[in-house]
Order: structure tokens, then sequence, then C-alpha cells
């Protein structure tokens, strides 16, 4: 090895087995790590590497006050007044969707990026393509172009590319898809070192949610936004194809109140889903993670029986483009992740833990908002906007979620006044217009004999 800093670098941070790893290795192979860990802050690392090294939870809370929400249940004629607000934006251009997809469709055993997933219960379509239809039949119905950008990841920003450019940009049009990398970091082991993903690459993964700041910014959405004249933007997972891309009632409540950072919660399930929940922490409206909570502050009760912490959070978000472009200059902090990650040993062998054996280190998007000016938290119906893939099986899986939006799809189907059997499997695209005509040239008068519902 001749390059000295490197190995000073790696010395400082406490990764000496890597530089005995490199002397083992054959001359290309050296050549290939060594280019990848030169691309490394070791400042940072050396950060990181304290940060991963600690046990036990990060931010532990013993009681808060739950943060005030907008109920569902709220007077119309403010609803309807909001609304128009959020209209009125979106059909002068000020709005564009922001899809968060920078992840790997791994745990639901796919082989690919998390958004190429294919959803639609009938027709297949991808979760890109269920969240790009949406922004096009709003964009349709408000007049006006709304971009769509994308995060992706290093890991999967070239498939995702391919993945739009052979669909076309599912009628969007090229200019008006923007896809941002986020930045990867690398995975420590308990001790604060790095991970050997192969004998020639070091183990990395996407930095969170949180990253989305950073990539609007590096990846030139932020200036393209501002170039457009977009002022809102609307913050979605690609995992929740339930979600609207672009909803008119969030959108104005966010303009109404002139807040920097809006977001979306639900009621949850039962104390302990894994849901975030909004509350004050010395003074300030934070995000409290599910994992940072004891069983016993879950479950905690009011007088009347209801459950204190009962809204959790579902990632959904409106971001002012100014307060976005702040929190891309601003050193938020850091989370630990404890996960199974496979790795290669000082043989060479891979090994597939059974345990977590290695600690992601990541932002979270959410941690911005104690910055917030005049944050709203708005309540939204499970049933209507979150039913999220994130499982191969069980809860948050395939099934649930195509269970969904049928169902949801069935509603929608009966307030145009067609009562579609349970047994009936129903689709309904978002770029279909449910209006009478329509319904009538779908042939819907008589449903006998069909087995399924598919509305294009």
């Amino acid at each position: 090895m001749t390059d000295t800093t490197l190995v000073r670098d790696l010395e400082r941070t406490g990764q000496d087995h890597i530089v005995q790893h490199l002397s083992k290795l054959e001359p290309s192979a050296r050549a290939r790590l060594e280019r990848q860990l030169a691309e490394f802050d070791y400042d940072l690392v050396a950060r990181l590497a304290d940060i991963a090294g600690q046990d036990g939870p990060e931010r532990s809370v013993s009681d808060f006050e739950p943060a005030p929400v907008l109920p569902l249940s709220r007077p119309p004629e403010s609803v309807r007044a909001a609304r128009q607000i959020g209209a009125e934006a979106i059909g002068a251009g000020t709005v564009a969707a922001f899809v968060v997809a920078g992840g790997q469709g791994s745990r639901l055993g796919y082989d690919g990026p998390k958004g190429c997933y294919r959803i639609g219960p009938i027709s297949g379509k991808s979760l890109f393509q269920v969240h790009a239809e949406k922004t096009l039949a709003a964009a349709r119905r408000h007049g006006a172009a709304i971009p769509f950008y994308v995060m992706t990841s290093r890991t999967n920003d070239a498939a995702i590319r391919s993945f739009f450019e052979q669909n076309d940009h599912f009628g969007l049009g090229g200019e008006n898809v923007l896809l941002c990398p986020q930045r990867v970091l690398p995975a420590f082991d308990k001790a604060g070192r790095f991970i050997l993903a192969a004998p020639d690459r070091v183990f990395v993964s996407p930095d969170g949610h949180g990253g989305a700041y950073h990539a609007l910014l590096a990846g030139g959405a932020l200036d393209d936004m501002a170039r457009r004249g977009i002022e809102h933007i609307s913050y979605v997972q690609v995992d929740n194809p339930l979600v609207p891309t672009i909803d008119p009632l969030f959108i104005g409540e966010h303009i109404r109140a002139e807040s920097d950072m809006s977001s979306k919660v639900l009621e949850k399930r039962e104390p302990m889903e894994k849901l975030g929940v909004f509350g004050y922490v010395d003074g300030e409206l934070r995000v409290i993670e599910y994992s940072d909570m004891s069983d016993d502050l879950k479950r905690a009760r009011r007088h009347d029986g209801s459950l204190k912490y009962r809204y959790g959070s579902i990632a959904v978000h409106v971001i002012d483009r100014q307060f976005a472009r702040r929190m891309a200059e601003v050193d938020l902090p850091f989370h630990v992740a404890r996960k199974r990650i496979p790795y290669v040993n000082t043989e060479g062998e891979r090994i597939e833990p059974k345990e977590p054996n290695g600690r992601k280190v990541e932002r979270f998007v959410f941690d911005a908002i104690p910055l917030a000016r005049n944050p709203v938290v708005m309540e939204v119906s499970r049933a209507d906007e979150f039913a999220p893939v994130k499982n191969a099986e069980g809860d948050d899986s395939p099934a649930t979620c195509r269970a969904a939006l049928m169902a949801r799809d069935r509603r929608r189907l009966a307030r145009a006044g067609i009562v579609a059997p349970d047994d009936v499997a129903v689709e309904i695209s978002p770029l279909f217009d449910l209006n009478a005509d329509h319904l009538a040239e779908a042939g819907l008068s008589d449903l006998s004999g069909r087995d399924r519902i598919y509305l294009e």
C-alpha cells in the first residue's frame, strides 16, 4: 500500500482490521476496496463509529404531552376552505410530489428497488406507477404540471432510472421526473468497526429518510423547484400506495397555518403498534419513536379510558421548499438501527447472522420538526391513506395492502351507487374519472358473473 493518508485515517478511526485485510488482497481487489474507502469522510466515520457503539435507547423519555391534532371530525366549512386553498396552490403550479424510495425490497423477498414491486391487485402495477398516476391525475384535475421527484440511493439509482425510462415515465413526461440519490454511510459492528460485505467492499446503506434534505439539494431538485416556482413539497414513502401523493386538504391546512413542515397521523390500531407519536419534549414538538417509549408509556390512558398517545405518525409530510434548503445545511442527529447484516469474515467466508450483528446509522426526516415554524399535525383515515408494504407476510404485507386497496375502491364504487360483492376483486386506476358517464361506459350496471372489476 502506498496511500499512507488512507492508512492513517483507518487507524485513527479504529479500522485497523481493514488495514490488515487490505494487505492480504490481490492487487485488483485491493484497488477496488481502496477506491471505496477513499470516498469516506473519516471525521464523520469517527463520529458514527462512536454513535454505533452506544447501547440502549438514544432518547428514552419518561413522560411527555401529546401534540394537538387536527381531528378527522372538524367543521365542514373549515375543511372546504382548507381544501380550496390547497387546490388553488396546486392549480398555480406551486406544489411538487416527492416520493422517498431509497430502499430495496429485500424484506419482501424481492430482488430490486421496492418501488418496482408490483402491487396492483389486478393490474400488477408497480408502486412507482401507482404514485406516478396519482400525481398525473392530480395534475389533470387541477390543470397544472406537477413535477415528480424521487429519492433513490446509490444501490438502486441506475435500476430506477432505467425503470422509469422503460415505462416512458408513466405519462408524466421525462422533463417532469427528477431522481435524487441520497448518500450512503458505512455500517458498523458493536465495536464501531466497518463490516465487509465482500472481500473488496465495505457494507454501506442509505443515510435514512432524513437524508432527503441533502438529496434534494445535491441532486439539483431544490434548484429545479425554484426555477419552476414550487413552494410546497408533498412528501410520501414509496411503500404506501394508498396515500395521496397530492392532497389539497392537507396542503391547504399547511398553507393556512403558514407552516414550514406539516405531518399526517392516524389512530393506532393498538398501543404497541410500531408507530412514532407526536409530543412535546422540553417544550419542542417532536416525533418520539416507539423504541424510545416504555411499554407502560405506550399503554398509558387518559381519565376517560382513551389511549393517551393514540395518534401514530405515517411519514407523510408537506415541507416548504425554503425550509428544506435550510435543513439540508443543518446537522440533524444520527440514530442507530440494529440489523442482521451478512458479512465476510477474516477468512473470506460469507456469514449469514441469525441475530442482529450490525448497526446502521441514519437520519430521520421528522427531526427537522422542532426547527419548523407552526407545524401542523393532521389526522387521516387509516382505511383511506395507510397500507404500507414492508413485510413478505402478516401485517403490512402485499396481501394486506392489496386488500386495503380493493376495500378503498369498493367504497368509491359504493359512493357512486355500485355495490361490488366482497368476493369480486376490484381495482380502479388513479387515472379513471369516477363520473356517471364513465361508469356507464364501463358497463357496471350488472355485476352478475363477474369475478373482477378493473377500471382504467
